[in-house]
């Protein structure tokens, strides 16, 4: 883990030496945006945003210490998500929407896995489907935590009718507020567009990204289905963990598909996703001789495509 950390530090100073710009975001939320980089790209940036993934990955091995959703003792989960980022340089060199939403989506998970079968969870309820609406407000990437929680929380069993009121009241405060104060006006409203991942076409760059966004997407499927059928024997509250991590990596996968020009946002969330499946998939597989050529290959392939990506056009 501490050399994959490294791996991503070096990558980010290769990227930010060789003038690797940040990915474009063209999207809005519903009142404000949030296009490229949240803070002016450049070291300060670039360094903020490395550390925004580098917590991210400490939150989730804290969390998998309390709740063992891995259940292996073993940190490969947050190595391979450090090393899934290196394969998107222009991901790297400024502080995004994509970090800030993943580094979200692991704080909201500790509230989440504490709930299990507690009825009186409605303050952690109200709490996360707030964050989603407040984050929606400014960029339409944080929609996809609404899904993701609310079958969440339907598969903890604390789902109740006070429970549902807490969503909802979750979901129009951050709205009343911002209406109520005169933060923004009802005229600024606007609608999700939907553009498509069969829409994209272009440069090298583009069809690069498009690639590694298609093969995540793909390996992260088929490991979740492999991986299926033995965490079906853990006990139940494990089970019901796991459960929410295949949620979240189906409605990423979906929202990729239909508002794929904010790829940017979304890889970072599905890299943290299909790097819990790889885990999973290595450490269920203890008497497959040299499985740890898989990994090896896994290294090379990302190293691919940062090399391929720095000299793309």
């Amino acid at each position: 883990m501490t050399l994959c950390a490294l791996a991503l530090v070096a990558a980010t100073l290769v990227a930010l030496s060789m003038g690797v710009q940040p990915q474009a975001s063209e999207s809005t939320g519903f009142f404000f945006t949030l296009r490229g980089s949240l803070i002016e790209a450049g070291p300060m940036s670039a360094a903020v945003n490395v550390l925004g993934l580098l917590v991210t990955g400490g939150i989730m091995l804290a969390l998998n210490k309390v709740f063992s959703y891995v259940r292996a003792v073993t940190h490969l989960f947050v190595s391979l998500f450090f090393l899934l980022q290196v394969a998107n340089p222009s991901g790297l060199v400024a502080f995004n929407a994509g970090t800030l939403l993943s580094l979200v989506t692991a704080l909201a998970i500790m509230p989440l896995f504490a709930s299990y079968q507690d009825r009186h969870s409605q303050r952690s309820i109200f709490l996360i489907f707030a964050l989603a609406a407040t984050g929606s407000m400014f960029h339409y990437g944080f929609l996809v935590l609404i899904p993701a929680f609310l079958l969440g929380f339907l598969n903890m069993g604390v789902l109740n009718l006070k429970g549902l009121l807490a969503m909802l009241f979750g979901l129009v405060t951050p709205f009343w507020i911002a209406l109520g104060l005169g933060i923004t006006q009802p005229a600024s409203f606007t609608l999700p567009h939907i553009d498509g991942i069969w829409t994209q076409a272009g440069t090298l760059h583009t069809n690069l990204l498009l690639l590694l966004s298609v093969l995540t997407a793909l390996a992260g499927i088929l490991l979740a289905v492999m991986n299926l059928m033995t965490i079906m024997n853990y006990r139940r509250q494990t089970r019901v963990y796991n459960a929410f991590f295949v949620f979240m990596l189906a409605v990423v996968v979906i929202a990729l598909c239909i508002d794929y020009s904010d790829v940017a946002v979304y890889l970072p969330l599905l890299n943290l996703m299909v790097a819990i499946q790889l885990a999973h998939a290595h450490t269920l597989r203890t008497t497959i001789p040299h499985r740890y050529v898989f990994l090896l290959l896994l290294i090379a392939g990302c190293m691919a495509f940062f090399a391929a990506n720095l000299m793309a056009p």
